[in-house]
């Protein structure tokens, strides 16, 4: 099983020119000030690879603590009963599911991306995604957004 990766808590001061820059683009394209990731880059002074590296793995603060929308990565294998074994486990939890993104299986594998509302979850992200990763159809777990 592939290994989680971990959150860490860091003090802006700490956090390199290209992270500062990434969280200014996404402002600047969360507010509506500017409309393309090419204009956002070009206002704050950074290369779209830079954004596209740091875009999904850094946010305010404020924003994880409020926000009760994330979207994983899933490997799962391809069998019968694994989408829907995994849904129900989801279920379980109280978690809502808002988009469910799957490719055709291809060597026995399906990758598939799935936004759910933790909000109603009494369980923390850590505990669900462990939970997940218990399934015997699941190959791997990744968190890749958190957003509204």
């Amino acid at each position: 099983m592939a290994s989680r990766k971990s959150f860490y808590l860091v003090r802006e001061d700490m956090l390199t020119d290209a992270m500062e820059k990434t969280l200014e683009a996404k402002e600047l394209l969360h507010s509506g000030k500017v409309k393309k990731i090419n204009e956002a880059v070009h206002k704050v002074g950074l290369s779209r690879s830079a954004f596209y590296k740091y875009k999904d793995g850094i946010f305010p603060f404020h924003t994880m603590v409020k926000e009760k929308i994330i979207t994983l990565s899933i490997i799962l294998v391809d069998r019968s009963g694994s989408l829907s074994q995994l849904l129900g486990k989801v279920a379980e939890t109280g978690a809502n599911v808002l988009t469910i993104n799957q490719t055709i299986p291809l060597q026995g594998r399906a990758h598939m991306t799935l936004s759910i509302d933790t909000a109603p979850m009494a369980l923390d992200l850590d505990e669900l995604m462990e939970l997940l990763e218990g399934l015997e159809a699941v190959e791997k777990v990744e968190l890749v957004g958190s957003g509204s």
